[in-house]
């Protein structure tokens, strides 16, 4: 499997997703979208951010989350309704180091839809793009409370490979752990392949 593929999707999108509310539209983030990320960002409680590297919430963070997207180093479905982002899946991979055939997997979702199972989708659909991406290993952190996430992960077929003890503060100082799971894409692309099932996800 080649690497050397650019950071982009050819997965059809816009697309409706069915949940008890209504439908949610599911579409590529453009550096447009970024006032309403940041108020789903600040719509989120600071332990949901805690897993991520930067504090989202600032809108410096994302205003360089958007010039990451202008250059293709950062990939995000949004899950949008009414012009409102609901959740998000992001890849991120850094095309200049030594692990460029590994991605990072970022999933949140607002907290009026969790229990609808967006969490899933929005992470079936970061490995999917992941998958056309050509990346080899994905990895995928959170604090060790986030067992919601946790389980969507390794119910498609995330590992644990490291506890972070203490590795990060939040705003009132207080440390947290934080896991690290981990997924051999490759190695499932080539199981896909060889039951003719790449076109599964």
């Amino acid at each position: 499997m080649t690497t050397d593929t650019t950071n982009t999707s050819t997965r059809s999108y816009p697309r409706a997703i069915e949940t008890p509310d209504g439908d949610i539209e599911l579409r590529l983030l453009t550096p447009a979208d970024e006032a309403a990320v940041l108020a789903f960002a600040q719509g989120l409680s600071v332990h949901d951010l805690l897993f991520l590297r930067r504090d989202i919430s600032q809108p410096k963070v994302v205003a360089a989350w958007m010039d990451a997207t202008r250059r293709g180093t950062i990939v995000t479905v949004l899950a949008t309704r009414g012009g409102a982002v609901l959740g998000c899946a992001t890849i991120v991979r850094d095309d200049l180091s030594w692990s460029r055939h590994v991605g990072e997997l970022r999933v949140m979702v607002a907290p009026q839809v969790r229990g609808q199972k967006l969490g899933q989708k929005l992470t079936q659909e970061g490995f999917a793009i992941a998958l056309e991406m050509g990346l080899e290993k994905l990895i995928a952190q959170m604090t060790v409370d986030q067992r919601g996430a946790i389980a969507v992960f390794e119910g498609l077929g995330f590992k644990p490979e490291a506890l972070l003890r203490d590795h990060v503060k939040d705003r009132d100082g207080q440390k947290h752990d934080i896991v690290i799971l981990s997924h051999d894409v490759a190695r499932f692309h080539a199981q896909m392949a060889a039951y003719g099932l790449t076109e599964a996800l």
